[in-house]
């Protein structure tokens, strides 16, 4: 039996906004088609200029856009993150507070 067509679902969010999009694609579709046809740069007119650079994964695990998708699977795009969690734990020793367990500032 060969599979003609998979059904993946394609999410992004922002804070204020979230979208999970399904789309059926053809078997053998990469993450970067699949983020395409879903068309939710619709929804995030901002993803266009920056998809090429975005870091991408499945369920939660980083892959490439080159990725060849299986059936069920959700691709999620991920945002840039705001601050460096390295630099502000240095900032937050430099300034002599020291952390809790769980991150939280004593």
């Amino acid at each position: 039996m060969v599979i003609d067509s998979i059904n993946v679902e394609v999410a992004y969010a922002l804070p204020q906004k979230q979208v999970i999009r399904s789309v059926n694609v053809d078997a053998g579709t990469t993450i970067g088609a699949a983020i395409v046809q879903s068309g939710i740069m619709m929804d995030f007119p901002e993803l266009e200029a920056e998809l090429e650079d975005a870091k991408v994964g499945i369920f939660g695990k980083a892959a490439a856009m080159t990725t060849v998708l299986s059936d069920g699977d959700r691709v999620e795009i991920y945002r840039p993150l705001i601050a460096d969690p390295k630099e502000v734990r240095r900032q937050r020793a430099a300034a002599g507070k020291k952390m809790k367990k769980g991150g939280g500032d004593a």
